[in-house]
């Protein structure tokens, strides 16, 4: 038994759960890494590096969402599974000089509301969409990382109008799944493993998402280990959960030459979790340039020595990628 739950967790890491977050960093102690971190009451209390705003839509539920720098460019950021808007914190410092950097929780997620939705690629994209027009914006660029990478292409897809560019940081949507594989997902993502997930497999599980972790990413096992106990913590391990069905049930790989919009496809060389190692096992470079092959006129950025969280671990890289893009 314990050979098999060693197994789901694994898996569910490379599934592309990123299960995190950030409480502080405190020194660990020997034999119990993370028995100092205080339970949160609620969500809301996590730290976040940016002051907080929140937007009510009019279909109901309420952003939270940071808004910094300025400029005609706009950028919306749009996190992954199980993660939040704080995973954007580095390439929000180093791009607010020229442009203005949005980055969102969505519902479900960090200190948005979370109540419960059908956890559709298409449902955040309307999100995205009817967020941006209350904002009074006409046109944005949409920076989408993993499963945020896929909701950003759907987005582009459905409200061409709104979307002017993409930026996908090794997203998701760019592999093929069988209608017994995306079963598999749904079998292997459940309410109580992402719930009952012990601190040490948080810790596991965030590790396989760097080439090598940087020291300053310990406060996405702090927060993800912090807010355990919080009230609405059900409510986002349902969002995740809801959230993997939403990505296999809604692909988007046949749709792909269809987007129109300038688009940059930024990668981690060393991406543990795409491709998915035990369904689609082989480079993540075929995949990346798989996925640009299929969406007109892309630019692929291959950064060595990185994982799936990129953005984190090679912020300069990835900014200056995007400053050139931007242009």
């Amino acid at each position: 038994m314990k050979i098999l739950k060693t197994n789901i967790i694994l898996i569910a890491a490379l599934i592309m759960l990123t299960p995190f977050y950030g409480q502080g960093q405190n020194k660990k102690t020997f034999l119990s890494p993370y028995s100092h971190i205080k339970p949160i009451a609620q969500m809301e209390d996590l730290e976040y590096p940016y002051t907080v705003r929140k937007l009510k839509l009019d279909s109901g539920p309420e952003i939270a969402y940071v808004d910094e720098g300025k400029g005609d460019k706009v950028i919306i950021f749009i996190h992954g599974l199980g993660s939040y808007l704080p995973a954007w914190k580095k390439n929000i410092e180093g791009l607010k000089s020229s442009y203005r950097c949005i980055a969102i929780d969505l519902p479900g997620y960090g200190k948005s509301s979370k109540q419960p939705h059908s956890g559709k690629m298409s449902y955040y994209a309307s999100v995205v969409k009817e967020f941006t027009e209350k904002l009074g914006l006409t046109q944005v660029t949409l920076a989408g990382h993993s499963m945020g990478g896929q909701i950003s292409m759907v987005a582009a897809l459905n409200y061409p109008e709104l979307v002017k560019s993409l930026i996908l940081v090794d997203p998701a949507g760019f592999e093929r799944f069988t209608e017994g594989q995306k079963q598999w997902f749904r079998n292997v993502m459940t309410f109580e493993g992402v719930k009952n997930t012990a601190a040490d497999d948080i810790q596991n599980n965030l590790a396989v998402n760097f080439y090598n972790m940087p020291d300053d990413a310990e406060f996405m096992i702090t927060d993800r280990i912090a807010m355990r106990q919080a009230a609405d913590f059900d409510n986002y391990c349902y969002a995740v959960v809801q959230s993997v069905n939403g990505m296999v049930d809604e692909p988007v790989i046949d749709l792909l030459p269809g987007i129109t919009q300038p688009t940059l496809i930024i990668f981690g060389e060393n991406d543990n979790l795409i491709p998915n190692r035990f369904l689609n096992p082989g480079k993540t470079k075929k995949i990346a340039e798989a996925g640009k092959n299929k969406i007109p006129g892309s630019h692929l950025i291959l950064v060595k020595k990185a994982g799936h969280f990129v953005q984190f671990e090679k912020p300069d890289e990835v900014n200056n990628g995007i400053k050139d893009f931007m242009k």
